[in-house]
């Protein structure tokens, strides 16, 4: 059977116009006062945009071999290295520990080691835990559906991150107009936290793609890690102004994966080559 070509220009596109229609008008709706919700599922609508487009991609392609390699990053539990994801969590959390540390020494108190006692954001009456829940597992079936794969087909990993962190991270740009959002309370904070959230995005991108990669391409494996990063983003009582400190110190991290794993973020066997399982399970017995 001829290698499938993945199309990543068409698949962003696609997303971006349809995320982006139902979140600007979202934030038309959140400023009514007759909102009653609606905001909320139209966020909901945008938010799915990505996992539709990339599930109706694939279940069109009539390419049995990308058919079948959804199947297995959904529920492949055979691909997950659980040591490699508890290196991971252990990872975030620190970074968030140092980033408060490090914290005090822009005035910042300690208190910050706390769980918050609610989250720090609503959209429509709609709970921010279950919009950390949607955002985890239906953002992940989306860019790791196809997505993330759709650009790697054609560079390395490292390229590869690069570019998805830039397209992740603009992808969430209406979100700060939609009251209620997290990223609404940035922007009235100013413009430097909202340059902080979307440049914080680009290197987490890479630890992302780490997590990926090192579990086979598990997806099931990026909803943990992503839905561990999500909690620990609103429970922990991190002011903003440690956010931006936790950016560098993100910086540091990604700087650190990508050159103890260089063999696989600049490797090229993959490329060109994504379905081909015999050489994925040759490299299974890799290190963490």
């Amino acid at each position: 059977m001829e290698q499938y070509r993945y199309r990543p220009l068409r698949f962003y596109m696609i997303c971006f116009v349809f995320t982006w229609i139902f979140w600007i008008f979202a934030a038309v709706v959140s400023k009514s006062a007759n909102d009653d919700g609606i905001s909320a599922l139209l966020m909901l609508l945008g938010l799915t945009a990505p996992a539709v487009t990339a599930v109706i991609t694939v279940l069109t392609s009539k390419n049995k071999a990308l058919k079948t390699d959804l199947k297995r990053k959904l529920i492949g539990f055979y691909r997950i290295k659980p040591l490699s994801i508890i290196v991971a969590v252990l990872g975030f959390m620190v970074i968030v520990v140092l980033s408060i540390l490090l914290s005090v020494l822009v005035g910042q108190s300690l208190e910050q080691f706390a769980f918050t006692e609610d989250f720090s954001f609503s959209v429509g009456g709609t709970s921010a835990l279950l919009t950390i829940l949607l955002a985890a597992v239906i953002e992940e079936v989306g860019w790791r559906g196809y997505g993330e794969d759709s650009v790697a087909f054609y560079f390395t990993w490292f390229t590869e991150s690069i570019i998805f962190g830039f397209v992740w991270s603009l992808w969430h740009l209406p979100l700060f107009w939609i009251e209620g959002t997290y990223h609404y309370g940035l922007k009235e904070l100013g413009i430097l936290y909202v340059l902080n959230f979307l440049i914080g995005v680009i290197p987490l991108g890479f630890l992302t793609t780490w997590v990926y990669v090192k579990n086979h391409r598990s997806m099931l494996a990026c909803i943990i890690f992503h839905l561990f990063v999500n909690t620990m983003q609103e429970k922990i009582a991190m002011t903003p102004q440690t956010k931006c400190v936790e950016t560098i110190i993100i910086f540091f991290a990604a700087a650190i994966i990508v050159l103890t794993n260089k063999e696989m973020f600049f490797e090229k066997q993959h490329i060109g080559n994504l379905l081909d399982y015999k050489e994925e399970r040759k490299t299974e017995k890799g290190t963490i």
